[in-house]
């Protein structure tokens, strides 16, 4: 599991990958991953949107940037979590994703950038 902590705000990656859904013939791959977003701060926050990099090991790089997370724009209060599974696919058999939260305190509308630290996307038949 990779996590990082920003202005309070951990986030935490775990990953998998979905051999149901890939078809390693005609090189697709498909990932999931389940992200725990937690508020350790003092501050009520609000994850207004997402800014997303997905590198495949052939170095291509896909953006994916919008409004919240799978349809949601979670408030957190301090010492909550937030966590959802969401998914992707790549045209090999190892990429990786990282990018960035904006957040907004409730209280004074200050907004941040909270970091998704990078994970590693694998497919099991590569581990072997």
């Amino acid at each position: 599991m990779q996590t990082a902590i920003t202005r309070g705000v951990k986030v935490s990656v775990e990953t998998f990958y979905q051999p149901d859904y890939s078809s390693p013939g005609v090189q697709e791959y498909a990932f999931a991953y389940r992200i725990t977003i937690s508020n350790e701060s003092a501050q009520t926050v609000q994850l207004l949107r997402r800014h997303w990099f997905i590198v495949d090991a052939n170095g291509e790089t896909r953006e994916v940037e919008g409004e919240g997370v799978v349809g949601v724009q979670p408030i957190l209060l301090p010492g909550t979590s937030h966590q959802y599974i969401s998914g992707c696919s790549l045209r090999t058999e190892i990429g990786k994703m990282y990018g960035t939260y904006l957040m907004q305190r409730v209280n004074d509308g200050k907004m941040f950038y909270v970091v998704i630290p990078t994970f590693l996307l694998c497919a099991t038949l590569k581990l072997n």
